[in-house]
């Protein structure tokens, strides 16, 4: 069985030229701010171990805040290392700011790769409880109809209500004048039809209320 030839990833080779150029200018970067013998070599990997720590995070919790911030941390001390020893910087004559940032650089990773390796991952928010099923339906069966009305409790007969007397009409004072008055109406009326007066006739005559009608024609019965 013939065994696969061996191919060339384009992407790793640009992987390891990029990362032994960057690896190269950090070096450089740190020697010349004073950094001499191995602490040179150790900021290179200082800063590369921090870039793959914050990626590592990334890819293994999701994004996150902390993860993205010592990424781009990283990745800012990288380029900067790159384009410093790119003939911007004269590397003969550091300025002071540079010697401090590549002597507190250590302590900054540091902090960094703990946080990354100690820090509890976002909660990611719990998903919705589910909501309760909608309770089966009764199964039908088949009634029969005569076990059905037999088993049926009979409704209760409601009791007709004792009717209510008639109230009694009470009688209502009238005054004397208009009694007098109203008798003279009915014996006119009396003397021109021939017949007695009803309570309509004599209210819509008098002009007085219902009521008021009814206890005159009472008293002139």
């Amino acid at each position: 069985m013939a065994r696969p030839a061996l191919r060339i990833d384009a992407v790793l080779v640009q992987a390891v030229i990029a990362g032994a150029l960057s690896f190269a200018h950090l070096h450089d970067l740190a020697a010349a701010a004073g950094q001499t013998g191995w602490k040179a070599w150790a900021y290179p990997v200082s800063v590369d171990l921090l870039l793959v720590a914050a990626w590592r995070r990334l890819r293994a919790d999701g994004p996150s805040r902390l993860a993205w911030c010592w990424f781009l941390i990283a990745l800012v001390a990288s380029l900067g290392a790159n384009v410093a020893t790119a003939g911007l910087l004269d590397l003969s004559d550091v300025p002071a700011w540079l010697r401090i940032l590549v002597a507190a650089w250590p302590a900054l990773a540091f902090m960094g790769g703990t946080l990354l390796a100690h820090s509890p991952a976002d909660p990611s928010p719990a998903p919705p409880a589910p909501s309760a099923p909608p309770p089966d339906p009764a199964p039908e069966t088949d009634h029969d109809p005569a076990a059905t009305e037999s088993s049926r409790v009979p409704e209760p007969v409601a009791a007709p209500e004792p009717e209510k007397a008639p109230a009694l009409p009470t009688a209502m004072p009238v005054p004397a004048a208009l009694v007098s008055h109203a008798r003279k109406v009915a014996d006119d009326h009396h003397a021109r039809t021939g017949a007695r007066i009803d309570t309509d006739t004599l209210r819509a005559r008098l002009g007085v209320p219902p009521h008021l009608a009814d206890a005159i024609a009472a008293q002139l019965a």
